[in-house]
This record gives structure tokens, sequence and C-alpha cells, in this order.
């Protein structure tokens, strides 16, 4: 039992699971606007269990399926995989599982978000390949976690609308701009492999930078949208503002010349993003604007 524990602490580290604080948070305001309020607990609970299985699935098949290029890559080289600190039969178990929590929480939720939890579980391993064939493959993951606020708004209503498209739109731009500005670091090392693509081969680190602030911009104008379609106050705008300046705060980190603060930019940053996006406009739709 000790070996089991040992290999899902290593598993855990080797996906970042906390880094599933990225999305889960747009995944709580996905459900706080659809409730227009405060949903009920055990929705939450699923929520979370749905999200964590999701990501964890996700991130532990990327690392299968990129096992040969992390081991190629100086970064990367040292991740539990290359490292030999976790088999591959032992990993794709753990895939196997967190999918299978995946669809246990959409079937607690309701019959839609399970009949259309596979179509999430495809998109996050389908994502895995994309960098195989498309310098677009940020643009994918950013759909990835975008279903995170859409797969909450179906398991409150069973249903979709407008706002929870805009909703995961912002999170579209907001990963897909992210993910440009990491993948920039793995420049030299994709472009000594034409398998891989990436927007910043495609295009170089600096136009690849513009791109990313662009898309930031994108978000940016699509939240100010969806404070003015949900009818939100003033403390979503606080929330919308603060979005803001962290965006501008993470482009000032980075420069083509000098990537030193990536982690900066990209780890600390992007989640007090979600968090505060959760806190603000949350706290506005369940006690301000009700």
């Amino acid at each position: 039992m000790s070996t089991v524990l040992r290999n899902v602490k290593t598993t855990c580290e080797m996906i970042k699971i906390e880094h599933t604080l990225f999305a889960l948070p747009f995944a709580f305001l996905g459900a706080f606007l659809a409730a227009r309020g405060l949903p009920r607990l055990d929705q939450l609970l699923w929520i979370t269990v749905a999200m964590v299985g999701a990501r964890s699935a996700a991130m532990a098949f990327n690392r299968l399926v990129d096992e040969p290029y992390d081991a190629a890559n100086p970064r990367t080289a040292n991740r539990a995989l290359p490292a030999r600190l976790v088999s591959r039969s032992f990993v794709a178990g753990f895939t196997v599982a967190a999918a299978t929590l995946l669809f246990l929480a959409a079937a607690m939720l309701n019959p839609l978000a399970l009949w259309l939890s596979p179509i999430a579980l495809g998109s996050v391993l389908f994502y895995s390949y994309t960098k195989r064939f498309t310098s677009f493959s940020h643009i994918v993951l950013g759909w990835c976690l975008a279903i995170a606020p859409a797969g909450a708004w179906v398991a409150i209503r069973g249903t979709l609308d407008d706002t929870a498209v805009l909703l995961a739109l912002c999170v579209l731009l907001w990963t897909a701009g992210f993910d440009i500005l990491y993948a920039c670091q793995d420049y030299d090392f994709d472009r000594q492999h034409p398998t891989l693509h990436s927007i910043p081969k495609w295009l170089g680190i600096a136009r690849a930078m513009q791109v990313a602030r662009g898309l930031h911009a994108a978000m940016f104008a699509a939240l100010v949208g969806l404070v003015w379609m949900t009818g939100l106050g003033w403390l979503a705008l606080v929330g919308v503002l603060a979005t803001g300046g962290l965006l501008i705060h993470q482009h000032r980190l980075v420069s083509p010349s000098d990537l030193s603060r990536l982690d900066a930019a990209f780890f600390t940053t992007n989640a007090f993003v979600s968090v505060i996006l959760f806190l603000t406009l949350g706290a506005d739709v369940a006690f301000l604007s009700r």
C-alpha cells in the first residue's frame, strides 16, 4: 500500500494537481452566475470532483503522450516519467481512475452533464496531440479550460445560454494568451523538432508576445461585456479592473530578451486572476445584485 500511495503522490506532483486552481474558480463562477446566487453545496462538491477528475486525467495523459519529448528537453527531463520515478502503467491507470471520477461526478449532477462529459474528456485528451500538427494548440487548450465554466453552468441549469458562452470565451482567450507566453521558453527546443508546433516557433518570440497581449486585451473586453450582460455592479467592475492590471503586470514581467520571470508571470499572476474574478463577480451576484 505504501508503494501505491507513493506513486499517487509522485503522479499528483508530476501533474501539478494544485494548478487545478487556475480553472476551478472559473467553474465556481459559472455555477454562481447560473444560480444567480449561491448554488447548493452538493452541486459545488460534485463540480469540484468533476474538475479534479477532468484535469488530472488530462495532465496524466499529457505526460504519457509527451514523455519522449520531456525526456529530450532539458527543462522537463527531470519529470517523474522520464526520470523513471513512476511507471507508465501506473500513470495510465491513474488516468482511467481520474476519468471515471469525472463521469461519476457528472452523473451526480444531471443527465445533460453526463451526456456531455465524454466531449469534455475527449477535448482535454485530444489537446495532448495538437502540438504535433498545429501552431494553434494554445487555442485548443483555451477551449479545454473554457469547458470548466460552461460545464458548471450545465451542472446548475441543465442547459447553456449566451452568458455561459461569453464566460467560456473569457477563459479561452485568457488561457490561450498565457499559454503562448509559457511556450516561449521552449522556443529553441521546438525549433529543433520539426514535429512540434507553437505560435512562438511560427512567429518568433516577439510577435508571439504581441499575439498574447492581443488575446488578453480581447479577454478584458469580453469581461466588460460579461458584467454588462449579467447586470452586475461595482464589485464586479473592481474585479475586472484588477484583472486588467494583473494582465498588464504579467506582460511587463517578460520580454523577448528576458524570460527569467516567466514562472512568476505564468503561475502566480494567473492564479490571482481566476481567484479575484471568482471572489468579486461571485460575491456581486450572490450578495449585491440578486
